[in-house]
């Protein structure tokens, strides 16, 4: 009977990088999912480069996604939003929600704003929904799409 090699799984020299691979936490890609309305599926993602996740706090990304917003033209109805709340959506190869605005199941995903991204589980390619609490704590009593 010949012996069955140990399991010992290595990427070959040359193999394709996964996205979370490509940059070091370091130096990260975020994607924002910035809400407007819930019901009608309004968001508009952000994509926000060159982050160090194990230095930047959930609150100083909301901050530096306000600014982005202020400054971006695509952005600008956008602009009034009372943004107050970040919540993981994805990470890099995870599974994603059915619901295509936000996952309504694991409120412990909500970020705290005092954690850095590395202590909430942020790595390359992260997406992270941004939104109003209140507009999503009204949408979660009754998640009512009132556009398909």
């Amino acid at each position: 009977m010949a012996s069955v090699p140990e399991f010992n799984p290595q990427h070959e020299e040359n193999h394709q990088l996964l996205g979370s691979e490509r940059n070091p936490i370091t130096d990260a890609t975020l994607t924002i999912r910035i809400i407007k309305s819930f019901e009608f599926r309004t968001q508009k993602s952000l994509v926000v480069k060159h982050l160090n996740l194990e230095e930047l706090t959930v609150g100083g990304l909301m901050e530096l996604v306000r600014e982005e917003i202020k400054k971006q033209s695509g952005f600008k109805p956008y602009r009034t939003l009372v943004l107050d709340t970040m919540k993981l959506y994805t990470v890099a190869h995870g599974h994603k929600t059915t619901n295509l605005i936000i996952n309504l199941d694991h409120d412990e995903w909500i970020l705290d704003p005092t954690k850095t991204l590395t202590e909430i589980g942020a790595q390359n390619e992260t997406e992270i929904s941004f939104f109003n609490k209140e507009s999503y704590d009204k949408f979660k009593a009754n998640p009512e799409v009132k556009w398909d």
